[in-house]
């Protein structure tokens, strides 16, 4: 089975209902176990307002959580420091989502592919809002 990490803007138009939601239900019917990692799980959470955290919760516990360690930092933080070299300013927490699903041996399916410019990173374009 092969794995796809999914990133925040990808479960935020999941939960939003919209056609990531179809997506992310049939990955398993093609065989693709689908993944997450802390990072996402904060960005949906601080977003939440008061009473919605069911649908979330039902989201995560349908994933399994890529681990964040020493290794998955190491590499975040090559990453930004050699991209900053060039002159290209990358997100900690894009970097650590990336790291996270090399980690784990997985795509990274998004809706922002310019932020995950890494080439050891097989990302996948989800749009948003689609």
């Amino acid at each position: 089975m092969s794995r796809l990490l999914l990133d925040s803007t990808v479960l935020i138009d999941a939960l939003r209902g919209r056609s990531a939601a179809e997506r992310v239900i049939a990955l398993r019917r093609m065989g693709v176990e689908p993944w997450t990692c802390a990072i996402s799980v904060e960005e949906i959470w601080r977003g939440l307002r008061p009473g919605e955290e069911t649908a979330p919760g039902r989201l995560f516990n349908g994933l399994r959580l890529a681990p964040l360690g020493r290794t998955e930092g190491v590499l975040a933080g090559t990453w930004r420091r050699d991209f900053a070299r060039r002159g290209v300013t990358l997100r900690q927490a894009d970097c650590l989502i990336a790291a996270a699903a090399l980690g784990v041996g997985a795509g990274l399916a998004t809706a922002n592919v310019d932020d995950f410019p890494m080439p050891e990173v097989e990302v996948a374009h989800w749009p948003a809002g689609e």
